[in-house]
Order: C-alpha cells, then sequence, then structure tokens
C-alpha cells in the first residue's frame, strides 16, 4: 500500500515537472532562437573585422606619402604617423573610429590639413 502512494507521488512530481517546462515553452523557443543565430554572429563579426582591417591597411598605405612629406607641417606629420604610421597604429584607429563614436578626432585633421 505505501509503495503505490510513494509511486504514485513520484509520478505527480513528474507530472509537475513536465507542465513547469510546458509553461516555459517560450522561453524555450527564444533559448533555441539565440543559440541558433550564434552562427550568423560569429560570420558577421569577422566580416566587420576583416573590412576593418582593410580599411586600416588602405588608411596606412595612403597616408604614409603624408608622413614623408616635408611640406607639410611637422605637428600634423607626426599625428598622422601616431594615428596611421604603421599598420598596427592604423587597426587601433580604426577600431576606435569603429566602436567608440569619437570618429571626428580622428578624422578632422585628415580633413582640414
Amino acid at each position: 500500500q505505501d509503495v503505490r502512494l510513494l509511486r504514485f507521488l513520484r509520478l505527480l512530481r513528474t507530472l509537475r515537472i513536465v507542465q513547469l517546462f510546458r509553461s516555459f515553452l517560450p522561453l524555450q523557443i527564444l533559448v533555441k532562437a539565440i543559440a541558433a543565430s550564434f552562427m550568423a554572429l560569429f560570420w558577421s563579426i569577422s566580416l566587420l573585422f576583416i573590412i576593418m582591417l582593410m580599411a586600416a591597411l588602405f588608411l596606412c598605405q595612403m597616408l604614409s606619402s603624408t608622413v614623408e612629406d616635408e611640406t607639410i607641417d611637422a605637428e600634423t606629420r607626426r599625428w598622422v604617423f601616431i594615428h596611421y604610421g604603421t599598420s598596427a597604429r592604423a587597426a587601433w584607429t580604426v577600431f576606435e573610429l569603429t566602436f567608440s563614436g569619437g570618429w571626428p578626432n580622428y578624422v578632422r585633421t585628415l580633413v582640414e590639413d
């Protein structure tokens, strides 16, 4: 008798757990959708990284003549070298341009001078 009662109580507990999972069905759908979108996120970040790297290399190459030009003010040439003088510096500058929101600080000197 007691064994049957214990089995019945276990069955009730199991049914409660199943019912609890059913009430969280929208949450399960949301979690599955987020998990499925990770590959798209990975490829988006990869593409953004490649575009940023190409832009950095382009800027570094195009502004190398500015650094070497003796007719341009020394302070401007120094500023250009600090921000775009090497590929690593240009990559860091493009990263900051993209994500910091302070892009006018990195472009104004190039446009005005």
